[in-house]
């Protein structure tokens, strides 16, 4: 039988308390007797005289009952937590994303999916042990990654279902991600090729674009150990002008540079394969659109559901 963590009597005392009453004892004796509230031999005596001989001999009288309440004026109809439960099936995105797409209390949807047995999608666990960090100025660490999308001028079989008809041949495009530490502000260039001119050129622009937003120039850089990065003569020259270090991440240690790195996955899941596009340059007509909305409406968990810009000093415009 599972008691209430602050019960004061289990099972046991219920019915020992019940007993001494039975024998002739006030319920404010009996209830100084076991140590408890006279309110609390009130409730169980009343049960148990409330309760038939079949609950008696059976116990279930000694059970504790729910707390919820009998009624609940405010609580979601059945209607209004199909689009909750439709979304979480279809994204598979938490209450916190959820909040903003149905426009409901973080809590209320986080209930729903609780009721409904969706509040885990999957089984926990063991995870490596970690350490968050977060540089103090916005601007002060910029992280830099590189994501491969296909490009296509039909939509293939993971939207038709059909494998006989493939873009083969179509190539890659490469977005080219640089990510503020302390803000997650992101800022993201599309290029054919992942070479190290281009990431040069790309966190160039980049630091501009922080600078008109009223950011300081970088103290570091963080950067796994691809060619582009590592052995990059131009993506040096632009860290020793703007006085950068360049942080290399560990061999195998993606969550270094994990922030970008989980930038990368909205990217792909909120951009990329959110909808079926017709083909993939109008895929990229869309990043744009995206990216002013992930950086100034999409509420972000890791800022209290503010989005990026909230965490941005000076904002011109």
């Amino acid at each position: 039988m599972k008691v209430h963590a602050n019960a004061a009597l289990g099972p046991a005392g219920r019915l020992a308390l019940v007993q001494a009453i039975e024998s002739g004892m006030t319920l404010r004796a009996a209830a100084a007797a076991l140590n408890v509230a006279p309110a609390t031999a009130h409730r169980w005596w009343h049960r148990w005289r409330a309760a038939g001989e079949a609950e008696r001999r059976g116990g279930s009288w000694l059970q504790d009952r729910s707390s919820r309440p009998h009624c609940q004026p405010r609580r979601l109809t059945a209607t209004e937590e199909e689009p909750i439960l439709r979304a979480r099936r279809e994204t598979g995105l938490g209450p916190g994303r959820l909040a903003g797409i149905c426009r409901r209390a973080r809590s209320t949807i986080w209930k729903v999916l609780h009721r409904h047995g969706l509040s885990r999608l999957r089984s926990p666990r063991d995870r490596e042990t970690f350490r968050r960090y977060e540089w103090s100025r916005p601007g002060a660490l910029l992280h830099v990654d590189v994501a491969r999308l296909a490009r296509f001028e039909r939509p293939g079989h993971a939207t038709t279902g059909d494998r006989s008809d493939r873009n083969r041949g179509a190539g890659y495009v490469y977005l080219h991600c640089v990510v503020d530490d302390h803000s997650r502000y992101a800022y993201v260039e599309q290029h054919p090729d992942q070479g190290g001119a281009t990431a040069a050129a790309v966190l160039e622009r980049a630091i501009g674009h922080f600078a008109q937003l009223g950011l300081a120039p970088p103290e570091a850089v963080m950067s796994d150990n691809a060619f582009a990065y590592r052995n990059s003569r131009a993506f040096r020259a632009v860290l020793e002008r703007h006085r950068a270090r360049h942080i290399l991440t560990p061999p195998y240690t993606p969550r270094w540079n994990g922030k970008v790195e989980r930038f990368i996955q909205t990217l792909k899941r909120e951009w990329a394969y959110a909808h079926s596009w017709p083909c993939s340059a109008e895929r990229s007509r869309a990043l744009s659109s995206f990216l002013r909305y992930y950086n100034r409406q999409r509420p972000h968990s890791s800022l209290g559901d503010r989005p990026p810009i909230s965490r941005v000093h000076n904002v011109r415009g």
